[in-house]
Protein backbone atom coordinates (compact mmCIF):
# COMPACT_ATOMS: atom_id res chain seq x y z
CA UNK A 1 0.00 0.00 0.00
CA UNK A 2 1.31 3.37 -1.02
CA UNK A 3 2.29 5.34 2.25
CA UNK A 4 0.38 8.87 3.17
CA UNK A 5 1.21 12.07 1.88
CA UNK A 6 1.82 15.21 3.84
CA UNK A 7 -1.16 17.30 4.92
CA UNK A 8 -1.42 20.35 2.47
CA UNK A 9 -2.21 23.63 3.95
CA UNK A 10 -6.08 24.46 3.99
CA UNK A 11 -8.43 26.42 5.95
CA UNK A 12 -11.15 25.06 7.64
CA UNK A 13 -14.71 27.45 8.74
CA UNK A 14 -18.02 26.87 10.34
CA UNK A 15 -21.22 27.96 10.98
CA UNK A 16 -24.29 26.05 12.38
CA UNK A 17 -25.59 24.97 9.65
CA UNK A 18 -22.26 24.44 7.19
CA UNK A 19 -18.63 23.54 6.72
CA UNK A 20 -16.33 24.71 4.76
CA UNK A 21 -12.46 23.86 3.41
CA UNK A 22 -10.20 25.77 1.42
CA UNK A 23 -7.67 23.88 -0.54
CA UNK A 24 -5.53 23.28 -3.32
CA UNK A 25 -7.51 26.13 -5.10
CA UNK A 26 -10.98 24.60 -4.23
CA UNK A 27 -13.60 26.10 -1.68
CA UNK A 28 -16.30 22.89 -1.12
CA UNK A 29 -19.08 24.04 1.22
CA UNK A 30 -21.56 21.63 2.73
CA UNK A 31 -24.71 23.12 4.14
CA UNK A 32 -27.00 20.66 6.76
CA UNK A 33 -30.57 21.92 8.17
CA UNK A 34 -33.44 21.38 9.00
CA UNK A 35 -36.51 19.66 7.39
CA UNK A 36 -37.86 22.22 5.13
CA UNK A 37 -40.91 24.26 7.12
CA UNK A 38 -44.73 24.06 5.88
CA UNK A 39 -44.41 27.45 4.18
CA UNK A 40 -41.08 26.38 2.59
CA UNK A 41 -42.77 23.12 1.29
CA UNK A 42 -45.69 25.00 0.37
CA UNK A 43 -43.44 27.40 -1.62
CA UNK A 44 -40.83 24.62 -3.47
CA UNK A 45 -44.40 22.65 -4.40
CA UNK A 46 -45.61 25.18 -6.29
CA UNK A 47 -42.81 25.68 -8.20
CA UNK A 48 -42.20 21.88 -8.75
CA UNK A 49 -45.80 21.32 -9.80
CA UNK A 50 -46.44 17.86 -8.08
CA UNK A 51 -46.49 17.09 -3.96
CA UNK A 52 -42.93 17.17 -2.02
CA UNK A 53 -41.25 13.63 -0.41
CA UNK A 54 -42.02 13.22 3.09
CA UNK A 55 -38.58 14.37 4.26
CA UNK A 56 -37.17 17.28 2.22
CA UNK A 57 -34.19 19.27 3.28
CA UNK A 58 -34.78 22.44 0.81
CA UNK A 59 -31.98 24.46 2.19
CA UNK A 60 -29.40 21.53 2.18
CA UNK A 61 -26.34 21.89 -0.53
CA UNK A 62 -23.20 20.72 -1.21
CA UNK A 63 -20.64 23.13 -3.68
CA UNK A 64 -17.88 22.83 -5.11
CA UNK A 65 -15.65 25.83 -6.50
CA UNK A 66 -12.47 26.19 -8.52
CA UNK A 67 -11.45 29.59 -7.66
CA UNK A 68 -9.03 30.09 -10.62
CA UNK A 69 -11.56 29.03 -13.07
CA UNK A 70 -14.54 30.09 -11.86
CA UNK A 71 -15.87 26.35 -12.46
CA UNK A 72 -18.66 25.46 -9.77
CA UNK A 73 -20.95 22.44 -9.03
CA UNK A 74 -23.46 21.94 -6.58
CA UNK A 75 -25.68 19.38 -4.98
CA UNK A 76 -29.09 21.13 -4.20
CA UNK A 77 -32.58 19.43 -3.53
CA UNK A 78 -34.42 21.92 -5.59
CA UNK A 79 -32.39 21.22 -9.05
CA UNK A 80 -32.22 17.42 -7.89
CA UNK A 81 -36.30 17.18 -7.84
CA UNK A 82 -36.72 19.33 -11.09
CA UNK A 83 -35.44 15.78 -12.72
CA UNK A 84 -38.42 13.95 -11.09
CA UNK A 85 -40.64 12.97 -14.52
CA UNK A 86 -43.60 15.25 -14.49
CA UNK A 87 -46.85 14.35 -16.02
CA UNK A 88 -47.39 10.49 -17.84
CA UNK A 89 -44.36 8.07 -17.75
CA UNK A 90 -43.34 7.16 -21.21
CA UNK A 91 -40.08 4.63 -22.47
CA UNK A 92 -36.84 4.93 -20.62
CA UNK A 93 -38.90 6.24 -17.22
CA UNK A 94 -38.79 3.65 -15.65
CA UNK A 95 -42.33 3.45 -14.35
CA UNK A 96 -42.93 0.88 -11.34
CA UNK A 97 -46.29 -0.58 -9.61
CA UNK A 98 -46.62 -1.47 -6.36
CA UNK A 99 -45.93 -5.52 -5.43
CA UNK A 100 -50.49 -5.88 -5.19
CA UNK A 101 -51.51 -3.56 -7.50
CA UNK A 102 -52.73 -6.28 -10.42
CA UNK A 103 -54.24 -8.19 -8.19
CA UNK A 104 -55.90 -4.98 -6.62
CA UNK A 105 -57.00 -4.17 -9.88
CA UNK A 106 -57.98 -7.60 -10.51
CA UNK A 107 -60.07 -8.18 -7.61
CA UNK A 108 -61.73 -4.74 -8.33
CA UNK A 109 -62.16 -5.39 -12.38
CA UNK A 110 -63.40 -9.43 -12.18
CA UNK A 111 -67.16 -9.73 -13.25
CA UNK A 112 -67.51 -11.78 -10.84
CA UNK A 113 -66.48 -9.83 -7.51
CA UNK A 114 -68.69 -8.07 -5.17
CA UNK A 115 -66.13 -5.85 -4.40
CA UNK A 116 -67.19 -1.97 -5.58
CA UNK A 117 -65.17 -0.33 -8.25
CA UNK A 118 -62.75 2.76 -6.06
CA UNK A 119 -64.04 6.14 -6.89
CA UNK A 120 -61.74 7.48 -9.67
CA UNK A 121 -60.47 10.99 -9.35
CA UNK A 122 -57.92 13.03 -11.30
CA UNK A 123 -54.64 12.23 -10.97
CA UNK A 124 -52.02 14.88 -10.53
CA UNK A 125 -48.96 12.83 -13.00
CA UNK A 126 -45.54 12.41 -11.65
CA UNK A 127 -42.99 9.84 -11.16
CA UNK A 128 -44.33 8.48 -7.47
CA UNK A 129 -40.97 6.80 -6.61
CA UNK A 130 -38.94 10.19 -7.23
CA UNK A 131 -36.27 8.29 -9.40
CA UNK A 132 -33.73 11.14 -10.31
CA UNK A 133 -30.46 10.65 -12.46
CA UNK A 134 -29.39 13.68 -10.99
CA UNK A 135 -25.86 14.75 -12.25
CA UNK A 136 -25.43 18.03 -9.87
CA UNK A 137 -25.38 21.01 -11.97
CA UNK A 138 -23.67 24.20 -12.65
CA UNK A 139 -26.62 26.55 -13.03
CA UNK A 140 -30.25 26.27 -13.08
CA UNK A 141 -30.83 23.16 -14.63
CA UNK A 142 -33.46 24.37 -16.89
CA UNK A 143 -31.40 27.15 -18.28
CA UNK A 144 -28.76 24.24 -18.62
CA UNK A 145 -31.27 22.03 -21.21
CA UNK A 146 -32.29 25.06 -23.13
CA UNK A 147 -28.09 26.03 -23.49
CA UNK A 148 -24.68 25.76 -22.83
CA UNK A 149 -23.40 29.19 -22.87
CA UNK A 150 -20.03 29.63 -24.37
CA UNK A 151 -18.22 30.44 -21.02
CA UNK A 152 -19.06 27.26 -19.66
CA UNK A 153 -16.59 24.87 -19.28
CA UNK A 154 -18.43 21.22 -20.54
CA UNK A 155 -18.28 17.85 -19.65
CA UNK A 156 -16.87 15.65 -22.76
CA UNK A 157 -16.89 12.02 -22.78
CA UNK A 158 -13.63 10.54 -20.90
CA UNK A 159 -11.16 8.29 -23.39
CA UNK A 160 -11.05 4.78 -22.13
CA UNK A 161 -7.42 4.33 -23.36
CA UNK A 162 -6.53 7.25 -20.76
CA UNK A 163 -5.69 6.17 -17.41
CA UNK A 164 -6.32 9.69 -15.85
CA UNK A 165 -9.76 9.60 -16.84
CA UNK A 166 -10.76 6.73 -14.71
CA UNK A 167 -11.34 7.54 -10.94
CA UNK A 168 -7.96 5.55 -9.34
CA UNK A 169 -9.50 2.97 -6.61
CA UNK A 170 -5.98 2.79 -4.89
CA UNK A 171 -5.53 6.54 -4.43
CA UNK A 172 -9.08 6.62 -2.54
CA UNK A 173 -8.10 3.27 -0.34
CA UNK A 174 -4.35 5.18 0.71
CA UNK A 175 -4.50 5.68 4.52
CA UNK A 176 -4.27 9.65 4.42
CA UNK A 177 -6.19 11.53 6.75
CA UNK A 178 -9.59 12.67 6.69
CA UNK A 179 -9.26 16.56 6.42
CA UNK A 180 -13.11 16.79 5.67
CA UNK A 181 -16.38 15.42 5.23
CA UNK A 182 -20.08 15.64 5.21
CA UNK A 183 -23.48 13.32 4.46
CA UNK A 184 -26.36 15.86 3.24
CA UNK A 185 -29.53 14.59 3.09
CA UNK A 186 -31.89 15.70 0.20
CA UNK A 187 -34.78 14.35 0.21
CA UNK A 188 -36.92 10.87 1.57
CA UNK A 189 -39.72 9.32 1.21
CA UNK A 190 -41.53 6.14 2.09
CA UNK A 191 -43.88 5.45 -0.51
CA UNK A 192 -47.32 5.16 0.95
CA UNK A 193 -45.26 2.75 3.52
CA UNK A 194 -44.84 0.51 0.09
CA UNK A 195 -40.41 1.32 0.38
CA UNK A 196 -38.37 4.09 0.41
CA UNK A 197 -36.75 6.20 -1.59
CA UNK A 198 -33.37 8.98 -0.95
CA UNK A 199 -31.59 11.16 -1.94
CA UNK A 200 -28.21 11.21 0.23
CA UNK A 201 -24.51 13.35 -1.14
CA UNK A 202 -21.87 12.33 0.62
CA UNK A 203 -18.77 14.02 0.99
CA UNK A 204 -16.78 10.67 3.52
CA UNK A 205 -14.94 8.50 4.36
CA UNK A 206 -13.92 7.14 1.25
CA UNK A 207 -16.49 9.47 -0.07
CA UNK A 208 -13.96 12.50 1.09
CA UNK A 209 -11.65 15.09 1.03
CA UNK A 210 -8.00 13.76 1.54
CA UNK A 211 -4.54 15.61 1.21
CA UNK A 212 -3.66 14.23 -2.26
CA UNK A 213 -8.21 14.03 -3.65
CA UNK A 214 -11.66 14.94 -3.47
CA UNK A 215 -14.38 12.15 -3.51
CA UNK A 216 -17.83 12.54 -4.06
CA UNK A 217 -21.08 10.23 -4.09
CA UNK A 218 -24.58 11.27 -4.43
CA UNK A 219 -26.63 8.34 -4.44
CA UNK A 220 -30.41 7.79 -5.03
CA UNK A 221 -31.41 4.72 -3.83
CA UNK A 222 -35.48 2.91 -4.36
CA UNK A 223 -37.33 -0.16 -2.80
CA UNK A 224 -40.31 -0.50 -3.75
CA UNK A 225 -41.31 -3.81 -1.74
CA UNK A 226 -41.80 -7.07 -3.81
CA UNK A 227 -41.36 -5.21 -7.06
CA UNK A 228 -37.36 -4.12 -7.36
CA UNK A 229 -34.34 -2.11 -6.03
CA UNK A 230 -32.77 1.29 -7.68
CA UNK A 231 -29.59 2.82 -7.44
CA UNK A 232 -28.40 5.89 -9.50
CA UNK A 233 -24.89 6.83 -8.38
CA UNK A 234 -23.12 10.19 -9.37
CA UNK A 235 -19.42 9.99 -8.73
CA UNK A 236 -17.37 13.28 -8.51
CA UNK A 237 -13.18 12.98 -8.03
CA UNK A 238 -10.63 15.30 -8.84
CA UNK A 239 -6.86 15.12 -8.25
CA UNK A 240 -4.85 17.88 -6.85
CA UNK A 241 -1.57 17.15 -8.59
CA UNK A 242 -3.44 16.63 -12.07
CA UNK A 243 -2.41 19.42 -14.62
CA UNK A 244 -4.19 20.81 -15.85
CA UNK A 245 -7.41 20.48 -13.63
CA UNK A 246 -9.25 17.86 -14.47
CA UNK A 247 -12.46 16.78 -12.64
CA UNK A 248 -13.91 13.00 -13.46
CA UNK A 249 -18.11 12.35 -13.10
CA UNK A 250 -18.99 8.76 -13.31
CA UNK A 251 -22.62 8.17 -13.82
CA UNK A 252 -24.36 4.74 -12.98
CA UNK A 253 -27.66 2.75 -12.27
CA UNK A 254 -28.56 -0.68 -11.28
CA UNK A 255 -31.88 -1.93 -11.09
CA UNK A 256 -32.99 -5.61 -9.79
CA UNK A 257 -36.42 -7.49 -8.79
CA UNK A 258 -36.69 -7.50 -5.04
CA UNK A 259 -36.47 -10.86 -4.77
CA UNK A 260 -33.04 -11.34 -7.01
CA UNK A 261 -31.57 -8.69 -4.37
CA UNK A 262 -32.91 -10.17 -0.88
CA UNK A 263 -31.44 -14.24 -1.87
CA UNK A 264 -28.26 -12.05 -1.01
CA UNK A 265 -29.22 -11.48 2.43
CA UNK A 266 -26.78 -13.03 4.88
CA UNK A 267 -29.89 -14.28 6.86
CA UNK A 268 -33.00 -14.70 5.54
CA UNK A 269 -34.78 -14.30 8.52
CA UNK A 270 -33.16 -11.05 9.26
CA UNK A 271 -34.56 -8.20 6.35
CA UNK A 272 -32.76 -5.10 7.74
CA UNK A 273 -29.70 -5.09 5.41
CA UNK A 274 -32.62 -4.21 2.59
CA UNK A 275 -33.00 -0.88 4.18
CA UNK A 276 -29.38 -0.33 3.68
CA UNK A 277 -28.55 2.03 1.09
CA UNK A 278 -25.00 0.61 1.07
CA UNK A 279 -26.00 -3.28 1.38
CA UNK A 280 -28.37 -2.67 -1.92
CA UNK A 281 -25.41 -1.04 -4.28
CA UNK A 282 -23.34 -3.31 -3.15
CA UNK A 283 -25.41 -6.35 -4.26
CA UNK A 284 -26.70 -4.60 -7.21
CA UNK A 285 -23.27 -3.68 -8.29
CA UNK A 286 -21.63 -6.98 -7.56
CA UNK A 287 -24.50 -8.59 -10.29
CA UNK A 288 -23.02 -9.48 -14.07
CA UNK A 289 -23.89 -5.97 -16.13
CA UNK A 290 -26.63 -8.07 -18.18
CA UNK A 291 -28.96 -7.90 -14.45
CA UNK A 292 -28.06 -5.07 -13.53
CA UNK A 293 -27.64 -2.90 -16.29
CA UNK A 294 -28.98 -4.26 -19.22
CA UNK A 295 -32.13 -6.35 -18.09
CA UNK A 296 -33.04 -4.89 -14.89
CA UNK A 297 -36.28 -5.41 -13.12
CA UNK A 298 -38.00 -4.81 -16.86
CA UNK A 299 -39.15 -1.54 -16.81
CA UNK A 300 -36.40 -0.51 -19.60
CA UNK A 301 -35.32 2.44 -17.17
CA UNK A 302 -32.70 4.86 -19.16
CA UNK A 303 -30.75 5.44 -16.08
CA UNK A 304 -29.14 1.63 -16.61
CA UNK A 305 -25.75 2.72 -17.58
CA UNK A 306 -22.31 3.55 -17.07
CA UNK A 307 -21.22 6.87 -18.02
CA UNK A 308 -17.52 8.50 -17.58
CA UNK A 309 -17.09 12.07 -18.05
CA UNK A 310 -14.19 14.89 -17.71
CA UNK A 311 -14.08 18.71 -17.70
CA UNK A 312 -10.53 19.86 -17.96
CA UNK A 313 -10.17 23.54 -16.11
CA UNK A 314 -8.87 26.02 -17.13
CA UNK A 315 -6.67 28.58 -15.35
CA UNK A 316 -7.43 32.28 -16.03
CA UNK A 317 -4.51 33.71 -17.98
CA UNK A 318 -3.14 37.36 -16.55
Amino acid sequence: MSAAIAVPQHKLSETPNSRTIEINDWMITASTNPISSASECDALQASLGFPLPEMTFGSNYLSLEHQPSGWKMLFDTHNALKCVKKGELGEGDGGVKVGYADAWLKSRTDPGTNLPLPVTVAAKHYDWTYTVTYPGHHSDIAAEIESLPDSMIPWTDADPENPSHSIPLAELTRPDPILFYAEIPLFEDELHDNGSSNLLVRIWRPKRVMPACVFILSRFTLRVDNVLFRTHDTRVYHSFTSTPPLVIRQLSGWEAPYDRIKRRLPSRNDLTPLTDANFVAKVLTELPIVESQQAGAGTRWKGLRTNVEVAVLARDVP
